[in-house]
C-alpha cells in the first residue's frame, strides 16, 4: 500500500472531525485534581493515567495533545489527513467547579483560535463550553461562531454524573441551533453512578465504557423530546455512533412497546415516533477509533451515506496507515468523497 498524499489520489480532501487537544492550564488542572483525590473514578482512572504515568504511551499522547504545531502537523502529512477538527479533550472543563471551568473554557477557546489563526489551511476548531452555566455556555458558543471562526461545540459528556437532557441545559441546544452550529458528544468516563462494573475489569475507557456512557446519554437526549423542541439541532457522535446504529431496530422496537404500554408514566411518544429516525434526522456519525470497513458501510446502508465522516481520534489512536485503509474501501467514488469531504464541508459549513 502506497504512502497517501496531501490532497487523496482519489481527488477529495481527508478531513478528520474528532481530533482533540488539551491546553498546558487545563493538563496542570487535572493533575491537582487527581493529586487531591478527586471524587470521579472514571476521571481519575483516565487522567491518573494520562498526566501521571511515567510510560512511553501515557507521555506521547500528552506531547500530542499539547502541540498545536509541526509536530500535529507532520502527523497529518505522515497520515495523508488534510484538515483537522480540532476540540477540547475530555472530560473538557466539566469536572471543575463553575468560575474555574468557565476561566479554563475561555483561555483554551482562545488558544485553539490562534493556533486556528497560524494554520488555517490546517486546523478548525470546536467550541469548548461549560455546562455548569448553560446561559454563559450560550453565549460563549455565540463568541466561538462569531468571532473565533469555530465551526461545532465540544459537549464533553455528563457533568459529574449529571446528564445534559434535563431542560436547564437546554440554552446550550437553542443557542447551537440559531447558530447552525453541530454538538459533538463525546465520551468521557461513565458517570459515578455507572461506572463500577466497568473498572472492575478494566472495561471502561475507550474499550467499552466511553461508549455505553455516550450511547445513554445521546439516548436520554432523544427520549426527553430535545430535538422535538429543537428540530434544526445537529448533533454528532463518534466511534461508530456508540453502537447505536446497531441497537436501532430494537431501540424502536422496544421504545414503542414502552411507551404503549404505560411501563413509564413519564415516557412519552416522540414527535417522530421511532429512536432511529432521529439518528437519520439529527445526529451524524463519525469513525473516530474505528477505522472498520463493516462497520462504516453497516451505517452507510442503514444511516444514509450523507450522515457518515471520517475521524482518526487523534492522538489517542494515532494510526498513519488508516487513511490510505479507508481510501480502498468498497464503496462507490461519490460516497467516499462526501465521507471523507463532503459530508464534513456541509455539516460543519466549511
Amino acid at each position: 500500500m502506497t504512502t497517501p498524499r496531501i490532497g487523496g489520489d482519489q481527488g477529495y480532501l481527508r478531513i478528520a472531525s474528532e481530533e482533540a487537544f488539551i491546553t498546558p492550564e487545563v493538563l496542570t488542572a487535572y493533575k491537582r485534581l487527581v493529586a487531591e483525590g478527586f471524587d470521579d473514578p472514571g476521571f481519575v482512572s483516565l487522567w491518573g493515567f494520562y498526566a501521571g504515568s511515567p510510560s512511553e504511551r501515557a507521555m506521547s499522547i500528552i506531547d500530542r495533545l499539547l502541540d498545536m504545531d509541526q509536530r500535529r502537523i507532520a502527523d497529518m502529512d505522515a497520515a495523508g489527513v488534510d484538515k483537522a477538527v480540532i476540540a477540547l479533550t475530555a472530560p473538557g472543563t466539566h469536572v471543575f467547579g463553575r468560575d474555574e471551568a468557565i476561566a479554563l473554557t475561555t483561555d483554551a477557546n482562545d488558544q485553539l483560535a490562534a493556533a486556528c489563526r497560524r494554520h488555517p489551511d490546517r486546523f478548525i476548531g470546536m467550541t469548548a463550553i461549560a455546562p455548569q452555566d448553560p446561559e454563559w455556555s450560550a453565549k460563549e458558543i455565540e463568541r466561538g461562531h462569531d468571532r473565533l471562526g469555530f465551526k461545532a461545540v465540544i459537549l464533553n459528556g455528563h457533568l459529574q454524573g449529571e446528564y445534559t437532557d434535563a431542560e436547564k441545559f437546554w440554552p446550550i441546544f437553542e443557542a447551537a441551533e440559531a447558530m447552525g452550529t453541530p454538538i459533538y458528544l463525546h465520551p468521557q468516563g461513565p458517570s459515578k453512578r455507572l461506572i463500577e462494573p466497568f473498572l472492575e475489569r478494566g472495561l471502561d475507557g475507550a474499550v467499552f465504557g466511553f461508549g455505553v456512557d455516550t450511547g445513554l446519554h445521546l439516548l436520554r437526549l432523544i427520549v426527553t423530546g430535545v430535538f422535538d423542541r429543537f428540530p434544526k439541532l445537529k448533533l454528532i457522535v463518534g466511534h461508530g455512533g456508540e453502537a447505536l446504529p446497531y441497537w436501532s431496530y430494537r431501540l424502536d422496537y422496544m421504545h414503542g412497546a414502552g411507551v404503549r404500554s404505560n411501563r413509564y408514566e413519564f415516557l412519552k411518544p416522540l414527535e417522530l415516533g421511532k429512536i432511529s429516525e432521529y439518528l437519520k434526522r439529527n445526529i451524524y456519525v463519525t469513525f473516530s477509533g474505528m477505522a472498520w470497513e463493516p462497520a462504516i458501510q453497516f451505517c452507510r446502508s442503514t444511516l444514509g451515506p450523507d450522515r457518515i465522516l471520517y475521524a482518526m481520534d487523534y492522538p489517542y489512536q494515532y494510526e498513519a496507515s488508516e487513511v490510505a485503509a479507508q481510501d480502498a474501501m468498497d464503496m462507490p467514488i461519490e460516497d467516499k468523497r462526501a465521507f471523507f469531504q463532503g459530508n464534513a464541508e456541509r455539516v460543519f459549513n466549511l
